[in-house]
């Protein structure tokens, strides 16, 4: 079959690779559509915990091909996504809740093969069947929208709260969207794209900034105490450092955005201790797929429109070796 390797940093192609017959447990899946990440990016670029060679992608859609031994409920011709966590399900963190720290952690498409191919075998207990109303398209979402379910659960927004988010990306749009509906009085967003901050808009934002305008419409005189919560999904260090300026006493800071694994930021341990600062990551996927699934389903969040493109799998290896344009929001594959 056809697979997008990376072979190395900044080393990618399309290959045959095998075929990837179910183990018992497993169903393998016909890719339909998969969801270019900013994790996709990093691990091209090598500044990821992947090994290689790897295939990656861990946002997909697809119909079961094959069916393992003793899988129940599931049929050939199933349409149905995926949960990309691989938790060990035995080690002290597994067993407390918190399998995205598992010690012995994987995902498809980060640590083993993923989507980015015509198959992928994945274990039954992760997949999700799809209603006829959502198409494959909706269906790659789920997975980042359980990452932002993830992030949401552990920021605990309070109703009112004054909330600046940085990055108006596709992450940031699913994010915008559920801030919105999650009781934030007030929520800015910065970012460099004036088309960006106008879908914000749409999505739940009350005001749009574009990041050379900040320092002039967001300071000390508008804003004396910052803001309850202060949300990266840029993953940028010099964003970053910018963003914790705006942290108001007692505020939370969310990093969402995903950084180089070698990046580093400075921040001022007094003002952290002073102001009573809470600073939050949010890693991956912990067991929020199926609430994911359920907020796209019900159309509370809206996916489509964050679609900027749809490109083949063989376009693949250009895209990632490209500078990407300001206003570029998710590009998916077609297989």
């Amino acid at each position: 079959m056809k697979a997008l390797v990376i072979e190395g940093p900044r080393k990618a192609a399309i290959k045959e690779v095998p075929y990837p017959h179910p183990k018992a447990g497993e169903v393998t899946i016909k890719v339909e559509n998969v969801g270019i990440c900013g994790t996709d990016f990093h691990i091209f670029e090598g500044e990821f915990i992947s090994p290689y060679p790897i295939v990656p992608g861990h946002e997909f859609s697809g119909v079961i091909h094959e069916v393992g031994e003793g899988v129940a409920g599931f049929k050939p011709g199933d349409r149905v996504s995926a949960d990309p966590s691989l938790f060990c399900g035995a080690c002290a963190f597994c067993l407390t809740h918190r399998g995205n720290q598992c010690e012995n952690w994987g995902a498809l498409g980060n640590t083993v093969n993923g989507s980015m191919a015509e198959f992928v075998s994945v274990p039954a207990g992760n997949v999700v069947k799809l209603p006829d109303s959502m198409s494959f398209e909706e269906a790659a979402f789920i997975e980042p929208m359980a990452c932002v379910v993830h992030g949401m659960n552990r920021l605990q927004l309070q109703v009112g709260n004054r909330v600046i988010l940085f990055g108006a990306g596709a992450m940031g749009q699913q994010l915008i969207q559920s801030i919105a509906r999650s009781g934030a009085s007030e929520l800015v967003v910065v970012d460099v794209s004036q088309g960006k901050l106008d879908l914000a808009l749409e999505m739940g934002a009350t005001r749009g900034v574009l990041s050379s305008n900040l320092d002039a419409e967001i300071n000390k005189d508008t804003y004396p105490y910052g803001f309850d919560a202060v949300v990266d999904v840029t993953g940028i260090p010099a964003v970053i450092e910018k963003a914790l300026e705006f942290m108001g006493p007692a505020a939370k800071y969310l990093q969402f955005g995903v950084t180089a694994e070698n990046a580093s930021i400075r921040i001022n341990p007094f003002k952290l201790y002073n102001k009573d600062w809470t600073l939050i990551g949010s890693m991956a996927i912990n067991h929020t797929f199926l609430p994911a699934f359920h907020w796209i389903k019900e159309g509370r969040i809206q996916v489509k429109p964050l679609i900027s493109k749809t490109i083949s799998l063989e376009e693949t290896v250009s895209f990632l070796e490209q500078p990407k344009a300001p206003d570029l929001l998710k590009v998916q594959i077609k297989l």
